[in-house]
């Protein structure tokens, strides 16, 4: 089973670094040179999608939409649980005020954000439900639509990283994460756009391969 994982298209409120979690923001003027490039990497790949998921807010569905046209793919399914971390009270304020006046942002995963959640309670959410999706598609490549904090604890849960130190890793908005899965366990995992900090900073190389499954990538 393979899940496809993109981030959503950019926002006004990404170009002004400014916090979104639950809340949304306009597209950014550039918003489809991002997803124009992932879906030319995606069908230069000839990966078969049999399905679009997302979480429910509008700059996720929004985007998957526009992945949907280039796969004649009628219908998106999306739920809160792919949903980035609340923020709660922290909505639309500065990131570099967060980090001078919040001591505990991206450095304790359990800190609860004022009127929010934690990193960790969003992990908890969302990687039950990738693991649903597994069971409920165990023979198909689903397009997973989400948002940059929800792919950072996916990558630490399912590569067994320590999530605390790596809660700052980036990812842009050509960012393209290939899961491979035997039942619930993520086996390889690649990265088929611009890289993620992750393997920019050296904190795994791709392809990867997890549970002790290294070795040659399969031909």
């Amino acid at each position: 089973m393979r899940i496809i994982v993109v981030r959503h298209y950019k926002t006004t409120s990404n170009e002004s670094d400014q916090i979104l979690g639950w809340g949304d923001a306009p597209p950014a003027e550039d918003w489809q040179d991002d997803l124009n490039k992932v879906g030319q990497i995606l069908l230069g790949s000839h990966i078969t999608i049999h399905h679009i998921y997302t979480s429910t807010l509008p700059r996720a569905i929004n985007t998957g939409k526009f992945y949907a046209e280039s796969y004649g793919i009628k219908d998106i399914l999306s739920s809160p649980d792919l949903r980035e971390v609340n923020y709660g009270k922290l909505y639309n304020r500065n990131k570099k005020w967060v980090d001078k006046n919040i001591p505990l942002h991206k450095v304790d995963p359990d800190f609860v954000y004022p009127d929010g959640e934690s990193f960790t309670q969003m992990q908890k959410r969302s990687v039950a439900f990738v693991e649903m999706l597994v069971e409920k598609h165990p023979d198909e490549t689903l397009l997973v639509v989400i948002h940059a904090g929800v792919i950072r604890g996916l990558i630490c849960h399912f590569l067994g990283l320590d999530y605390a130190s790596n809660l700052r890793q980036h990812m842009g908005h050509q960012y393209i994460g290939d899961f491979t899965f035997e039942g619930k366990t993520c086996i390889r995992y690649n990265e088929l756009g611009r890289p993620s900090e992750f393997v920019k900073s050296g904190v795994i190389k791709v392809p990867y391969y997890v549970s002790g499954k290294a070795g040659k990538e399969k031909v």
